[in-house]
């Protein structure tokens, strides 16, 4: 546009992402949130001019200025008042009619573009933020940030001259997820979203109450419909990562899919003829998902960490525990083992027509009173009292107590020689999950065994291959201890040990990023199965009726240039188990993983002893 000034840039930080841009009141300075994969989100000022500092001593001075003599009151009723001004000769139009008088603007703030590379700094906030706003006096920063997995308001002062030290100081304390917080025009309250309804939070008090609001939204779900495809078309139309659409014909998918979308009838069949739509692209990481909170919402069912004989159910009705998961609730009283008979759950007996399910929802982290017997006719009961936990915490139990029984597998197999740890995805969590099993343990053992079968991908796995990839330069020795590779002893994410990956065709997403950089990265052998060829960078978004939405925009291609999307990482040792397997108690892919890790073991120390 005409005036327009050429962009400059004011920033050069080396972060993922930077959202949330707030300008303080006075123009003077830019705050705005930077944050890099699995750490905290920041926050970022940018002075646009050079800062000139503030003193409390002038604030103290400012008290014995001299200020222009005052009229006293009594005087001023004794004064004369002033003549009323003469009526206009003639009528003014209302273009003759003069404004009224506004308030003087803001003065402009002239950039000072030289040296403002050095006037970036990173205020000490100290939580994760996610967004921010200043309030309309600036004095007041206020922050939407994570703490120990929720999210809340948190306000830091931009004062300069308060006596103390600024922290971060939270406003809110609930559980809820919060978005598009913002002050009032005094700066006295907050309004945000929670959970989707309106609340208001009084910086003074801290006390939350909801904001009264109601609405009717009347939704032609046959106009509707047409909108939601209409949208979901066009931005796979725009954005999907290959311009050519996997050699589909995206206008003549259009216009094959439109009748049928027309025709639906709900919600869910909307989206199942969506699903199908770009289904045609042929790729991975595609799907329109149900809003979020969205479908049936099943009653929480307590979980014991017990599993039960099957036929022994079908034939007599009885539940036999044939399992107990380890750090359970039934293991943690250590009072049910194996063979036991479940009886009862707080007094309702059970038979073949029970539903145990129905007897445990709602009853998670609530006292469960179970009647248990060891012989196969009920004698002799015992009454043993649980806490039920949830079904995710269930699931996670049950998936290390295999994690541990794998590491068992290969210490047996290897003669106690190799270490184990498993990756399920590449989440931040599973990363911090793999620093903790690089224990002293795996540490000790003269290799390890990487396994990311059945890993579902995530974002994380250049931090992991970090910690594989990192080569020993130095030893330290503190008098009278051992001595260790000094990276681990300084305390850096390393393992220093050679490695073999396994792989298999359930492998996807990050995890075959992390599979491509241990093998270009010629870290070690990959045993077991190609990896499943699903490999696009994806963003969510939501469809105009809220239903999920991925999009593949960007292409993943390895050093040689060959794009990996349906093209899986390769093996250097194919090994497929063989069906049924797993029933076994063997793991043929481990097998052939210990064998060449010992082996590559083996073969180095022969060329050291050569060499010597």
């Amino acid at each position: 546009a005409s005036g327009m000034g050429e962009a400059r840039q004011i920033s050069s930080l080396a972060s993922i992402s930077g959202n949330s841009i707030s300008w303080s009141p006075d123009g003077t300075y830019i705050l705005f949130q930077t944050v890099m994969r699995t750490e905290d989100g920041q926050i970022a000022r940018v002075d646009l001019l050079p800062r000139t500092p503030k003193f409390r001593e002038d604030q103290f001075r400012d008290l014995f200025k001299e200020e222009s003599p005052r009229i006293p009151a009594i005087e001023r009723r004794t004064q004369p008042a002033s003549p009323a001004p003469a009526p206009p000769a003639q009528p003014s139009t209302p273009a003759e009619q003069k404004p009224e008088e506004k308030k003087p603007a803001n003065k402009a703030v002239e950039i000072v573009f030289e040296g403002i590379r050095q006037r970036l700094s990173v205020l000490p906030v100290g939580v994760d933020v996610n967004s921010l706003t200043i309030s309309p006096d600036g004095k007041t920063l206020l922050m939407m940030a994570n703490a120990e997995g929720q999210a809340n308001l948190y306000t830091w002062s931009l004062d300069e001259l308060d006596r103390e030290r600024p922290v971060a100081r939270q406003l809110t304390s609930t559980p809820g997820f919060k978005t598009d917080a913002q002050f009032s025009p005094d700066g006295k309250q907050v309004y945000y979203l929670e959970q989707g309804r309106i609340s208001v939070i009084s910086l003074d008090t801290r006390l939350p109450r909801p904001l009264a609001v109601t609405a009717e939204m009347d939704v032609d779900f046959n106009q509707e419909k047409m909108e939601v495809f209409k949208q979901a078309w066009a931005w796979q139309r725009d954005h999907f990562y290959d311009a050519n659409y996997h050699g589909a014909n995206w206008e003549t998918v259009r216009a094959e899919y439109e009748p049928h979308i027309a025709g639906a009838r709900t919600p869910d069949e909307m989206r199942r003829i969506l699903n199908l739509m770009v289904g045609e692209l042929n790729a991975s990481h595609l799907g329109v998902s149900a809003p979020f909170g969205g479908g049936n919402q099943n009653a929480p069912v307590g979980k014991l960490g017990l599993r039960f004989d099957r036929s022994e159910y079908e034939t007599s009705g009885r539940l036999k525990v044939t399992e107990v998961i380890a750090l359970s609730p039934a293991a943690i009283t250590a009072n049910i083992k194996v063979g036991d008979i479940l009886l009862a759950v707080d007094g309702a007996r059970i038979n073949a027509q029970t539903n145990l399910d129905e007897l445990l929802a709602y009853k998670t982290n609530r006292r469960v009173a179970l009647m248990v017997s060891s012989s196969a006719n009920g004698s002799n009961p015992r009454e043993v009292v649980v806490r039920p936990t949830t079904t995710a915490t269930e699931k996670g139990l049950l998936y290390r107590q295999w994690v541990e029984e794998q590491r068992a597998y290969v210490a047996k197999v290897s003669n106690g020689r190799l270490g184990y740890v498993h990756m399920p995805d590449m989440s931040a969590q599973s990363l911090s999950q793999l620093y903790t099993d690089l224990d002293d343990e795996n540490h000790a053992r003269e290799g390890v065994v990487v396994d990311v079968r059945n890993n579902n991908g995530g974002f994380v796995n250049v931090y992991a291959i970090d910690v594989l990839a990192r080569r020993g330069y130095l030893t330290m020795t503190p008098r009278g201890l051992p001595s260790a590779p000094a990276r681990s002893y300084l305390g850096q994410r390393s393992l220093e040990s050679p490695t073999i990956l396994v792989t298999n065709q359930h492998s996807l997403s990050d995890a075959e990023d992390f599979t491509e950089g241990y093998r270009s990265l010629k870290l070690g052998k990959v045993v077991g199965e190609p990896t499943a060829g699903w490999i696009i960078f994806t963003w969510n978004l939501s469809l105009i009726d809220g239903s999920g939405f991925r999009i593949p925009r960007a292409r993943v291609q390895d050093n040689t240039g060959q794009t990996m999307e349906l093209h899986p990482r390769p093996v250097d040792v194919p090994v497929t188990r063989p069906i049924g397997e797993s029933y076994t108690g063997r793991d043929s892919q481990l097998d052939v993983a210990v064998r060449e890790l010992l082996k590559q073991i083996d073969g180095g120390k022969k060329d050291r002893t050569a060499k010597n």
